[in-house]
C-alpha cells in the first residue's frame, strides 16, 4: 500500500504539468488574432509567421516547403508594391501633368534617358533581375549560401532570417529590437500596397486618370464618378508604339477600348 501511495505521489505532478501545458496552449490559441472572430485556423498555420491570421481558404500552405516559398514570394511582391504605390503618388504630386500609366514612355523620362534604347534597357533589366532572382532561389534552397558578396569576397551580411538580411541592409539596427513586430507591420503594409496598386491600375484603365486625380473627381461628384459608373470602361489603347516597337495593350477587365 505504501508503495502504491508513493507511486501515486510521484506521478501526480507530471499529470498536473501536462494539464498545465495544455491549458497554456489552449489559452494561447484563444488569444491569437485571426482574420475573423470564431474561425479556426488550419493546423499548419500556427501563428509563427509574421502576419499569419489563419487565412488560407485554398490550402496552399499545407505543404511546409511550398509555404516557405510562398512567404518569400509574398515578401518580394509586398516590397515592390510599396515602392510602386509610393512612386505613383510622388510622381503625380511632383509632375501632375504626366499620367503615371505613360510615365515610362521615352518622351516622359527625365534627361538623359529620353534617348535611351528601351529595348536594350529592358534587356539589361531582365538580365539583372534574373540574376537576383536566381540568387534568391539559391538562398531559399540552401539558406545562408549567398550571404557573401560574389565579387568582393569577404563581405557578408548576417541574414538572421530568410528574407530579412541585416548588416548594411539594416543601418538603423531595427532588427535588434522586436523584429517580429516590425515584420508584421511590414507585411500588413505590403498587403495593403498590393491591393492599392491593383486599384490604381484598374482605376487608370477605367478613367484614364491617376489615383489623386480620380480621387478628386470622385469627391467632386461621388454619384457620377464611382466604380459602378466606370466598371466595364477601358481607356487603354489597343497598342502603343515605343521606338518603332508596337506593343499590344489590354485591360484587366472586358470593356470597350
Amino acid at each position: 500500500m505504501a508503495a502504491l501511495m508513493q507511486k501515486s505521489a510521484l506521478t501526480r505532478p507530471a499529470v498536473s504539468s501536462r494539464a498545465g501545458r495544455r491549458a497554456v496552449v489552449v489559452r494561447a490559441a484563444a488569444d491569437r488574432k485571426l482574420w475573423a472572430p470564431g474561425v479556426v485556423a488550419p493546423d499548419y498555420l500556427k501563428g509563427e509567421l509574421a502576419g499569419d491570421y489563419g487565412w488560407d481558404p485554398l490550402g496552399l500552405g499545407a505543404d511546409p516547403v511550398a509555404l516557405r516559398w510562398y512567404r518569400q514570394s509574398e515578401l518580394v511582391h509586398a516590397r515592390w508594391a510599396m515602392l510602386g504605390v509610393a512612386g505613383v503618388l510622388v510622381q503625380e504630386v511632383v509632375k501632375p501633368d504626366v499620367y503615371f500609366y505613360e510615365a515610362g514612355l521615352p518622351q516622359n523620362l527625365p534627361e538623359p534617358f529620353t534617348n535611351v534604347n528601351m529595348g536594350g534597357l529592358l534587356a539589361w533589366e531582365f538580365i539583372l533581375m534574373h540574376w537576383v532572382e536566381v540568387r534568391r532561389w539559391q538562398d531559399y534552397k540552401n539558406f545562408g549560401s549567398v550571404n557573401e558578396d560574389p565579387i568582393f569576397k569577404g563581405n557578408k551580411v548576417p541574414n538572421p532570417e530568410m528574407g530579412y538580411p541585416g548588416g548594411i541592409f539594416d543601418p538603423l539596427g531595427f532588427s535588434k529590437g522586436n523584429l517580429k513586430e516590425l515584420q508584421t507591420k511590414e507585411i500588413k503594409n505590403g498587403r495593403l500596397a498590393m491591393i492599392a496598386y491593383i486599384g490604381f491600375v484598374l482605376q487608370a484603365q477605367a478613367t484614364g486618370k491617376g489615383p489623386l486625380a480620380a480621387l478628386s473627381a470622385h469627391l467632386s461628384n461621388p454619384f457620377g464618378n464611382n466604380i459602378l459608373k466606370n466598371i466595364g470602361t477601358c481607356t487603354v489603347p489597343h497598342s502603343v508604339n515605343v521606338q518603332g516597337l508596337e506593343i499590344p495593350l489590354t485591360c484587366l477587365w472586358p470593356g470597350q477600348q
